[in-house]
C-alpha cells in the first residue's frame, strides 16, 4: 500500500508540475516578464510551500531542527540533484544576468545562512525578521531591473514568437490546480517515504536530511524537468535558484520568527555543504562550463548529492 502511495503522489506531483509550468509561462508572456523571474518568484516559491508547510509545522511542535534540516537538505538537493538531472536533458546557458545577479543573490542568501548558525546555533525573531526584509527586497529589486532591460531591449523575445495564448481567465486557475497537486504530492510521498524507510530501519537523520528534503523538493524537480522538456531552461533555472533564496529567507524567517529555531541535530558541515553547493554552481557559470551547465557537469552535481548522502548514512 505504501508503495502504490508513492506512485499516486509521484502521479500528482507530475500533474502539478505541468499546470504549474504552462500558468506560469503564460504569465510571463502575458505581462511581459522574462521566463527566469517568473520561475524565481512564482514558481520557485510555490514550490517550495511544502517546505514551507512542514518547516512551521516542525518548528510549532518543537522539532525546529526539523525546519532547518528540511532547509538545508533541500537547497543540496535543488542545487546538486535538480541542477544535475536537468542538466542531463538539455544543458542550463547562464545569462549575464544570472552571473551577475541571480546566482550572487542566491550566494547572497546563503552565507546569511552560514552567518546566522556560525554566531550562536539557532536563528533568533530578529535574525528571522531580517532574513523576511531581505527576501521581500531581493525580489522587488529583481523585478524591477527585469522589467526594465525587458523594455529597454528591442530584440525580439522569446514571449514576443506567435503562440496560441493561453486565456487570461484559465491562468489562475491552471496555477492554483498545479501548487495544489504539487504541494499534495510531496506531502504524500513525504509521509509514505518516511514510513517506507522506518520500515527498512533507516535512521531519523537520514530521513531528515534526505527524504524529507528530498521529498519535498520533488515540486522543484518535475517543475523544473517539465520546464527543460518544453524548452524553456531559463524557468528551470529560476526555478532552482529562486527555490533557494525563499528556502532561506521566507521559510526560515517566517519560522524562526513564529518561533527561534536550533539547528539540533543538524550540523556545520550540512551549511558548509549548502554554501558550497552555490559556489559550484557560479564557478561553473564563470570558469567550468563556458556559461553553461553542461551534461558532464551535471553528472558531477548529481555525483556530488550522492556522495553527501553517503556522509550521512
Amino acid at each position: 500500500m505504501e508503495y502504490l502511495i508513492l506512485i499516486l503522489s509521484l502521479a500528482g506531483i507530475v500533474f502539478g508540475a505541468n499546470f504549474l509550468v504552462a500558468g506560469a509561462v503564460s504569465v510571463a508572456r502575458k505581462f511581459k516578464v522574462s521566463d527566469f523571474v517568473i520561475g524565481a518568484a512564482i514558481v520557485g516559491v510555490g514550490t517550495s510551500m511544502p517546505e514551507l508547510t512542514i518547516s512551521i509545522i516542525s518548528a510549532l511542535e518543537g522539532h525546529t531542527d526539523m525546519a532547518i534540516g528540511n532547509v538545508v537538505g533541500s537547497n543540496i538537493f535543488n542545487t546538486f540533484l535538480i541542477l544535475g538531472v536537468c542538466s542531463l536533458f538539455a544543458p542550463i546557458v547562464f545569462t549575464k544576468t544570472n552571473i551577475r545577479r541571480d546566482i550572487p543573490m542566491c550566494i547572497f542568501a546563503t552565507l546569511a545562512l552560514l552567518a546566522v548558525t556560525l554566531l550562536n546555533q539557532d536563528i533568533t525573531r530578529f535574525e528571522g525578521l531580517l532574513l523576511l526584509v531581505g527576501y521581500v527586497a531581493m525580489i522587488y529589486l529583481t523585478v524591477r531591473a527585469d522589467r526594465r532591460a525587458m523594455a529597454q531591449s528591442e530584440a525580439p523575445q522569446e514571449d514576443e514568437q506567435p503562440k496560441k495564448r493561453m486565456p487570461m481567465w484559465r491562468i489562475p486557475i491552471w496555477i492554483i490546480l498545479g501548487l495544489g497537486g504539487l504541494i499534495w504530492g510531496g506531502n504524500l510521498f513525504v509521509t509514505s517515504a518516511t514510513n517506507v524507510a522506518h520500515a527498512l530501519g533507516v535512521s531519523e537523520a537520514v530521513i531528515a536530511i534526505t527524504l524529507v528534503a528530498g521529498g519535498t523538493s520533488l515540486p522543484e524537480l518535475a517543475s523544473s524537468l517539465v520546464s527543460i522538456i518544453k524548452g524553456s531552461p531559463s524557468l528551470a533555472l529560476g526555478n532552482v535558484l529562486g527555490s533557494n533564496i525563499a528556502n532561506i529567507l521566507l521559510i526560515l524567517g517566517a519560522c524562526s520568527t513564529v518561533k527561534p529555531l536550533t539547528m539540533g541535530g543538524v550540523t556545520m558541515f550540512d551549511i558548509y555543504v549548502a554554501v558550497a553547493a552555490t559556489g559550484v554552481v557560479m564557478l561553473s557559470a564563470l570558469v567550468i562550463g563556458r556559461d553553461k551547465l553542461t551534461r558532464v557537469e551535471g553528472l558531477l552535481f548529481v555525483g556530488c548529492y550522492a556522495a553527501y548522502v553517503y556522509t550521512l548514512i
